[in-house]
């Protein structure tokens, strides 16, 4: 496929491509363009033009097109979803879920655009009107992550383009051809050409060219925390508004009152989706003394269960890790916790023969005994390995949840509201479930504190963060 710019596929201005894998096989599945900063400033181009005329767009035809592009996008689930699980090796299943909520999003993106005021002060002066307006920012670079590339980019792209701002989304390098998909069925949505580009290549070309590009006027970034402050650090030069979704180390903390079958098919279930490959999982778990042996034991058995495989076997629950770097983080996690004296109770090497020698497969993993000496408890895993460690005193727990550089997300399990509420109030994250674990609203707020980026994604919260104040003030004569 190539690079989406202004309404057509192009390729690279210098001809280069690059490989999309299989991460199950190996297989090369297609190339794109290897795009530099010439390529950049063509598709900055094509957006700066398309902005003149959709920040004038009424927001109602906004609404009506994003709403059209919600139900393509559901239409079109099946074909965009087998892409994705190709390129990233996610099961059919969950891969085709996450176009359909994606498209939900769209929806409640328009709607909440539709009801997006300005403000008058009443003043009572004679002659005198003061307006509190907001206005679009302007063009905007959405840069994401392989792990859920159209989730994560329709955060951004659904609320960016309700509230008139015009978009240049760059895919990661693993996952690009689902993202290009999308641009293209945008555009027979009826979006005007420019008003959603992709440009694909590497981060070190075209991605810093886009950063430093003087016309973009914000920067909607999920990834790693590393390349965060790199970013912002960057768009600091041009003083370009940013929304940073960064890394996590999210804490579960399970009490002796919990209800210890939910806790343990949640963790289960929310720890190994994506095959840990998402950054508001659970990644530690802190488990009361007079507990830990049986939710232990309730916990393997959810996770014994969890098959591992390729994306389009429908009975297998998670599939590859990506990419060999990815695939060496959670190995390499698995051994310093063995070295460091932990029991892994299950998994903990490289699954091989058969299917598995083809990818980068690592079975769900479960380090008991761990501490925070240990890189599993300390560090992002972004993989399906899981640390568990016991506590004595509540207050400790918490202390140990917050003991991170990172704030994205926590989780607690007591049957006691008063407790449950006080560690919940008490976990320094963005976002906090408590006594179960559900999907994440598309009309919350999503972000994270600390190291794990600042900005808040989704629901009204999302279509702020692509708007500007704007203060009008207004002398007239009275008259009748």
């Amino acid at each position: 496929m190539d690079m989406f710019i202004d309404g057509a596929f192009v390729p690279a201005l210098t001809g280069a491509r690059q490989s999309v894998t299989n991460p199950a096989t190996g297989d090369v599945i297609d190339t794109v363009p290897t795009g530099t900063a010439e390529d950049a400033d063509r598709a900055i181009a094509a957006a700066e033009r398309a902005f003149e005329a959709w920040k004038r767009t009424p927001v109602a035809e906004r609404a009506r097109l994003q709403k059209a592009a919600a139900k393509l996008m559901r239409a079109e689930a099946q074909a965009i979803g087998r892409t994705l699980t190709l390129e990233l090796g996610r099961p059919l299943a969950a891969a085709i879920t996450e176009i359909e909520r994606s498209a939900d999003l769209l929806d409640v993106y328009a709607e909440e655009g539709l009801r997006l005021t300005a403000e008058m002060p009443l003043t009572s002066v004679a002659g005198e009107k003061m307006l509190v307006t907001r206005e679009p920012v302007g063009v905007v670079l959405a840069i994401t992550p392989f792990n859920y590339p159209i989730t994560l980019l329709t955060f951004k792209l659904g609320a960016a383009l309700i509230a008139g701002c015009t978009m240049v989304a760059k895919p990661a390098e693993d996952t690009p051809l689902s993202t290009l998909m999308l641009a293209d069925l945008f555009h027979r949505a009826g979006f005007p050409a420019g008003v959603f580009n992709v440009v694909t290549g590497r981060g070190t070309g075209i991605g810093k060219a886009m950063i430093e590009h003087p016309v973009p006027r914000k920067i909607a970034f999920t990834g790693g925390t590393a390349a965060g402050k790199a970013i912002a650090a960057a768009a600091v030069q041009t003083m370009k508004r940013l929304t940073l979704e960064l890394g996590g180390q999210s804490p579960a903390i399970v009490c002796s009152d919990a209800d210890l079958d939910t806790a343990a098919a949640a963790i289960a279930r929310h720890g190994f989706a994506n095959s840990g490959q998402f950054c508001y999982r659970v990644n530690r778990c802190y488990v009361e003394r007079a507990v830990y042996e049986d939710f232990l034991a309730r916990l393997k058995a959810h996770v014994d269960k969890l098959k591992v495989g390729d994306g389009f076997d429908a009975s297998c629950a998670m599939g590859p890790l990506v990419n060999e770097k990815i695939y060496r983080n959670s190995e390499r996690q698995s051994d310093d916790a063995r070295e460091k004296g932990a029991r892994i109770l299950t998994g903990g090497q490289r699954l091989t023969g058969g299917l598995y020698d083809g990818g980068w497969f690592f079975p769900p993993t479960l380090i008991a005994d761990a501490d925070h000496s240990m890189l599993v408890m300390t560090e992002e895993t972004f993989g399906p390995v899981l640390g568990i460690m016991p506590f004595e005193d509540r207050r400790e727990a918490l202390k140990l949840a917050n003991q991170t550089r990172y704030g994205l997300a926590g989780f607690v399990f007591s049957e006691n509201l008063a407790t449950a509420l006080t560690l919940a109030e008490g976990i320094e994250a963005g976002s906090v479930w408590v006594n179960n674990i559900h999907r994440s609203s598309h009309t919350m707020p999503f972000g994270g504190m600390k190291e794990s980026g600042f900005g808040r994604e989704k629901g009204r919260f999302g279509i702020e963060a692509y708007l500007e104040y704007k203060s009008i003030y207004l002398s007239y004569k009275e008259g009748l």
